[in-house]
């Protein structure tokens, strides 16, 4: 049950990141992601296999301390937007706003589960559930939010990094994009203390949720 219930709240997640990410490219002048029919909570449009369901059951199932997952990209065209610098930047950065919203949210949930569900062995198994369910919601949206703000092409950080580097540098910059996911995969194995680093924030933040959960019940 708790790799169901771990996937499931995957797929949520990352699937209200995209739709962030669609939602703010229409608001800046671009409907390219509203036209294929992804501002949808529905998760059919937004799943990749590989992503979304094969490599987080993996690393999780081989027992690793890190887990991750994405969904499709959102297709937007900068182009459209009204302000390119800034259109780009705050449709990069809205996805990270949406996790950060999902974990209080989640927070806030755990709270009302605990206090009137009980903890513990005192809980039955409905409450369990959504007891297990709410702290997955809480880290796993802190960890989409801060891995994504990582400046490595295409993860979301690095579009706004680009806007702010000299011209050739950030032509270059972008362009190690379609090397990506294997620099991030290769970091993932060869050097994991370097995502223990800089996901440093999502310990500091599931601490201070913690002590949240604690004061309201």
């Amino acid at each position: 049950m708790e790799p169901v219930l771990l996937i499931a709240v995957l797929i949520a997640s990352v699937v209200v990141h995209e739709v962030a990410h669609a939602w703010q490219a229409r608001r800046e002048g671009d409907d390219t992601a509203e036209k294929l029919g992804r501002i949808t909570l529905n998760p059919i449009p937004h799943l990749d296999v590989m992503g979304s369901l094969i490599v987080p059951l993996g690393l999780y199932l081989t027992g690793t301390n890190f887990l991750f997952g994405w969904a499709k990209p959102v297709p937007v065209n900068p182009a459209n937007y009204r302000d390119y610098k800034w259109g780009d930047i705050r449709v990069s950065l809205a996805g990270i706003v949406a996790n950060l919203a999902l974990a209080l949210l989640s927070t806030v949930f755990a709270a009302l589960v605990f206090k009137f569900g009980g903890t513990g062995t005192s809980q039955g198994p409905v409450v369990a559930a959504l007891s297990q369910v709410a702290m997955y919601g809480i880290l796993i949206n802190l960890v989409l939010a801060f891995f994504n703000l990582i400046p490595i092409p295409p993860l979301d950080g690095s579009h706004v990094l680009f806007h702010f580097l000299p011209r050739p540098m950030a032509l270059r910059y972008r362009e190690a994009g379609k090397y990506g996911l294997l620099i991030l995969m290769g970091i993932m194995f060869l050097v994991p203390d370097a995502f223990r680093v800089l996901l440093y924030p999502v310990s500091v933040l599931m601490g201070v949720a913690d002590q949240l959960i604690r004061l309201w019940i």
